[in-house]
């Protein structure tokens, strides 16, 4: 389609460099400036926000970082409405002249009606989003409407069916998940691709889970190419998909940003045997994963025990991994204890629900802490 950017690599603004690691929301300007400079010199243009990343802080960064120091037709920006934060048909305009003010964008290329699902389904039809963000692209305050969604192919197809107004899809899609029965990424990428809906591809690393990965899978990959890092690999994959327009990278430092471009500036498709690589592995990594957390950190807004969930999830899945694959190094006790000095504890956990509505990767969080806090007590 015609809006589709001309090189496929997007910059995902959910997991920008920190002056404080303790706190999300206290990003470093002057080191995003940097990396926002590198991105678009090498010819990237499109940029990925949303209303709550980083502690509803992302978006200010965009304006700081990049509106206020590049032409606005040197870059396509996205952000995102999510049903979490409205509960009447005024708080979407709420938000939305916020986020323009946040941003100081004037309009936005891509906006997203965020994490369509069916729990989440029935607020935005009974809030009639869909036709509130198709007036707001008449009024030119959009240029192209979309979705993100975590579901089922069924509900997928159900959406594009009801909604055929809408122009894109973004999907959860990295080859670990390509055949996973949770995310199902390959049935929803194929119920996209025959409503006709050219894919944005989110969580290609999986959080990160694909830049580090055990060493016997980054040996598999290096005897296949010495040259190409672990992370490559995983968004080459999803960028090798025919109906893919843009892959969203969450990148945190200048290194992610030179590595990512240095391979996307001149996108070579993997071939069939490269894929069936990849496929072999998801295979390898999925032993040595206890739990399939992304870091997104959706769970930790509004969490009334202030527990830090993926960071705890983290060292979880660093301590059980198999040792003899060395997945990560093993995380002492004494960092738990660190978290637990910074964070609400594991413990804290009221069981609200609250994280459990707003997981993408549908996590039992809840149970999840307990097991941990079980874990580092033992």
């Amino acid at each position: 389609m015609e809006f589709r950017p001309e090189k496929k690599l997007g910059f995902g603004l959910m997991r920008l460099p920190l002056r404080n690691a303790g706190d999300d929301t206290d990003i470093d300007i002057e080191t995003v400036k940097q990396m926002v400079d590198l991105f678009l010199e090498q010819g990237f243009t499109y940029f990925d926000t949303a209303w709550m990343y980083h502690g509803f802080a992302s978006e200010n960064a965009v304006k700081e970082a990049l509106v206020k120091r590049h032409p606005r037709d040197s870059f396509t920006l996205a952000t995102k409405l999510h049903a979490d934060y409205i509960e009447t048909e005024e708080d979407r305009d709420r938000i939305f002249y916020a986020q323009l003010e946040k941003t100081g964008a004037g309009y936005f290329d891509y906006y997203l009606i965020h994490d369509v699902e069916d729990v989440f389904l029935d607020k935005y039809e009974g809030l009639h989003v869909f036709d509130w963000a198709i007036e707001k692209k008449k009024q030119g305050l959009v240029r192209h409407v979309g979705f993100s969604f975590h579901d089922s192919p069924e509900v997928l197809d159900r959406v594009l069916s009801a909604h055929p107004e809408m122009e894109f899809v973004q999907l959860q899609i990295n080859y670990l998940d390509w055949e996973s029965q949770r995310i199902q990424s390959r049935a929803n990428y194929e119920t996209a691709v025959r409503h006709g809906k050219p894919v944005i591809v989110m969580e290609p690393v999986k959080g990160g889970t694909l830049a580090r990965v055990p060493e016997s899978v980054e040996t598999l990959f290096r005897s296949h190419d010495r040259n190409c890092s672990p992370a490559s690999w995983a968004v080459r994959f999803a960028a090798s998909l025919p109906n893919v327009m843009v892959v969203l990278s969450g990148m945190s430092s200048m290194d992610q940003i030179r590595d990512n471009t240095g391979y996307m500036k001149n996108l070579k498709p993997l071939s069939e045997k490269e894929k069936a690589l990849c496929l072999q592995a998801a295979e390898m990594i999925r032993k040595g994963v206890r739990v399939p957390c992304t870091g997104c950190s959706y769970c930790t807004v509004g969490c009334p025990g202030s527990i830090a969930i993926p960071k705890y999830i983290r060292l979880y899945n660093e301590d059980t991994a198999k040792s003899q694959d060395q997945v990560m190094r093993v995380v002492s006790r004494d960092a738990y204890a660190g978290l637990q000095a910074k964070f609400g504890s594991p413990l804290d956990c009221v069981r609200c629900g609250q994280c459990e509505t707003v997981c993408p990767q549908r996590l039992h969080v809840p149970d999840l802490m307990l097991e941990i806090a079980a874990y580092y007590r033992d």
